[in-house]
């Protein structure tokens, strides 16, 4: 923060967004919070606020609570609505029985309907984390509820050969579309290099969400209805 704050002091933009964890909004950091919050009025910026969003509540299949930042100069400020999400939720199933069923696997349909839920919160983005796999114990045991190995990131679909009571592993293109990337997106580096900047990621139609609101602010209006950006077509 301090850093991102010597940036919008030299910057001076007439809009700002941050993004971090959902524990920067808990009591622990209420004076930290202020502080913050006093350092971007004192630049001008008249709107300052934090919210928790879900991006399970934005069309990403998985929940993943990130604190976001807003704050806006005058008079901009005063048009800022806080984007609201969408009524139904993707789950896991449903976002990946394409790709889970794309090299043969007899038993997608099935595992499909095991996956009928929201995924945990994606982890895996640090270097200090080591090699690609879906996080520690807890998160393992949440994506085995799933029907989904997480000790590591496959480098195909589960094939035909694959046991119909199997538990597959994410490929890099499963994990990208739970964090919401469309179907094009590339990826740098190797399979690691990849994961971890797809770990690390804020889910791109939560940000979408957000800046579309800090844009409609800008130019002098209520942001109104956000139109979900298209991610994938998937066969549901």
């Amino acid at each position: 923060f301090p850093s991102a704050l010597e940036w919008i002091r030299e910057s001076k933009p007439r809009a700002v967004m941050l993004e971090n964890v959902p524990g920067l909004a808990s009591s622990r950091f209420v004076e930290y919070r202020r502080n913050l919050f006093r350092s971007l009025h004192r630049m001008g910026f008249s709107f300052v606020d934090g919210r928790v969003l879900n991006a399970s509540d934005f069309g990403v299949p998985q929940l993943r609570p990130r604190f976001i930042i807003v704050a806006l100069r005058e008079p901009s400020s005063a048009f800022f609505e806080w984007p609201v999400g969408v009524a139904a939720r993707k789950t896991v199933g449903d976002s990946l029985f394409d790709l889970m069923g794309s090299a043969g696997w007899k038993g997608v349909k099935g595992w499909r309907q095991g996956a009928q839920a929201v995924a945990p919160t994606l982890v895996g983005g640090s270097k200090l984390h080591g090699g690609p796999d879906l996080g520690p114990t807890r998160a393992k045991a949440s994506w085995k509820s799933l029907g989904v190995n997480g000790g590591g990131i496959a480098n195909e679909a589960p094939d035909r050969d694959f046991a119909l009571d199997g538990l597959p592993k994410l490929t890099l293109r499963m994990a990208a579309r739970i964090q919401g990337f469309p179907d094009e997106w590339q990826f740098a580096g190797r399979k690691t290099a990849a994961y971890r900047q797809i770990g690390n990621a804020f889910p791109p139609p939560v940000a979408h969400a957000v800046s579309s609101a800090i844009a409609s602010a800008l130019q002098g209006r209520a942001v109104g209805k956000v139109e979900q950006p298209r991610l994938f077509a998937a066969a549901v």
